[in-house]
């Protein structure tokens, strides 16, 4: 007779210590587990639509405003601290943390067109359509001291657009001319032209700081060096770009917003043809910004919705949009790549979280390991269907449902009607032109 009986080996199981973990046996041949694969499907899809029920990125509105905000300036150290300026000449800063507005003065007489930060003096420089530079301190003035400017240069053109330096007491303005500055100076220290009647949007590179680019009235985006005594280059495109945003981790890569309703991402060694088109937006685009990490932007527009791009990607990942938002002036992106902040001519200041499904506050350690596992699970199943469709969809307002369709139609008839033009002509006759080919005109040098 054969008897059969269960043994387990103590030292398998038992701790030698109370001090030591406890021994639990797992054997991860997946040959032993045939519905792993079903398992994991069914938690991704649970995880992605769990992501969709969580996504509220609104937080909070900034409200004090008696016009249209016309810029929004963050404070290139202190994460709290914003500035932004109204079309009836206004000028607040805001803390972040506590939602108040910490100081509100008048500034210029007319439309408040742009600011800047100076870490290294600890003030801020305002430019508006007074013809002035002022400049003002960071500090709160003291009790009963008056709000007046530290220094106020008059300019002999209308100011549409200021951009600082990262390190050096240097800026740069743009109008009908490019100006460099000193702030000690009440006179420009160099003048860049390059026959363009006016110049609306300027901007320093982050990392290449001599580099600085312009959005100008002729369509064409202007790349100037603070080294030379001239413009460097300048690409011709079919519409014009509103704004421009460098990449701060890449120098030689930045993102212009166009009034064809795209985003344009150019390589400064290579401007004949864009790196990228991005493509969602159902009007045109009035301002956009990067991330800290160089990997997305955010774009706002006068579709009235704010959208988040992937840097190699053609359409956004997330559409933001509330039924009170107008259109948007401005648009940026704070340095803790946690939030996103919004100015619309609705008077209102809006803050969005980056990522419309995060939980804001301290994760513990066991949610911060389950969050981990569902998005490398949403990552190794995003191909698949279902999957793909769940993460894909957004509710967006009619108008914006509508306009997008027929921009797809047009689109299209366009492409169809090309098709056939070559088809039907001799070789070589109707040359094959790709989206990228399609919006810039030339490159000058």
């Amino acid at each position: 007779m054969k008897v059969k009986i269960l043994t387990r080996n103590p030292d398998e199981y038992l701790r030698e210590t109370k001090r030591d973990i406890y021994k639990v046996p797992r054997n991860y041949n997946p040959v032993l587990h045939p519905f792993e694969a079903a398992r994991e499907y069914t938690r991704a899809l649970n995880a992605v639509k769990l992501e969709r029920v969580f996504a509220k990125p609104f937080i909070g509105s900034l409200e004090g405003h008696k016009d249209g905000v016309s810029c929004l300036v963050k404070h290139p150290s202190q994460l709290s601290l914003v500035l932004s300026g109204a079309f009836d000449g206004e000028i607040r800063l805001w803390n972040l943390i506590q939602k108040t507005c910490e100081r509100s003065f008048l500034a210029h007489d007319g439309i408040v067109r742009g600011a800047a930060f100076d870490v290294n003096t600890a003030r801020f420089i305002t430019v508006g359509d007074d013809k002035t530079i002022k400049i003002w301190k960071t500090e709160k003035p003291s009790l009963g001291e008056e709000e007046e400017p530290i220094n106020t240069i008059i300019s002999k053109t209308i100011i549409t657009g200021i951009s600082h330096h990262r390190s050096q007491s240097v800026f740069a303005t743009c109008g009908e001319v490019c100006y460099l500055w000193e702030e000690t100076r009440n006179e420009p220290i160099q003048t860049f032209k390059w026959g363009v009647d006016s110049l609306y949007d300027i901007k320093y590179n982050p990392v290449q700081t001599n580099l600085f680019a312009a959005c100008a009235s002729d369509r064409s985006i202007i790349l100037y060096d603070a080294r030379e005594t001239g413009p460097l280059r300048k690409v011709l495109m079919k519409l014009r770009s509103n704004k421009l945003s460098w990449n701060p981790m890449e120098a030689i890569t930045f993102t212009c917003a166009n009034e064809d309703y795209n985003l344009y991402t150019y390589d400064i060694r290579q401007l004949k043809i864009p790196v990228n088109v991005h493509m969602d937006h159902v009007e045109a685009v009035t301002d956009v910004d990067y991330s800290p990490t160089g990997k997305e932007f955010v774009s706002g527009s006068y579709d009235k919705s704010v959208r988040i791009f992937e840097t190699n990607k053609r359409h956004s990942r997330e559409v933001y949009h509330t039924k009170r938002m107008q259109r948007l002036t401005c648009i940026g992106w704070s340095l803790d790549n946690k939030y996103i902040i919004s100015g619309s001519d609705e008077m209102n200041i809006r803050i969005w979280k980056a990522r419309a499904s995060e939980k804001l506050g301290v994760l513990k350690p066991r949610e911060r390991a389950a969050l981990r596992y569902s998005d490398a699970l949403k990552e190794k199943f995003a191909a698949h269907p279902q999957v793909r469709r769940i993460a894909r969809h957004r509710q967006v307002p009619k108008y914006i449902y509508n306009a997008r369709a027929e921009l797809r139609m047009i689109q299209e008839k366009s492409k169809r009607k090309e098709a056939n033009m070559r088809a039907h002509s001799k070789k070589g006759a109707v040359p094959f032109v790709t989206e990228k080919e399609k919006h810039v005109v030339r490159e000058e040098a």
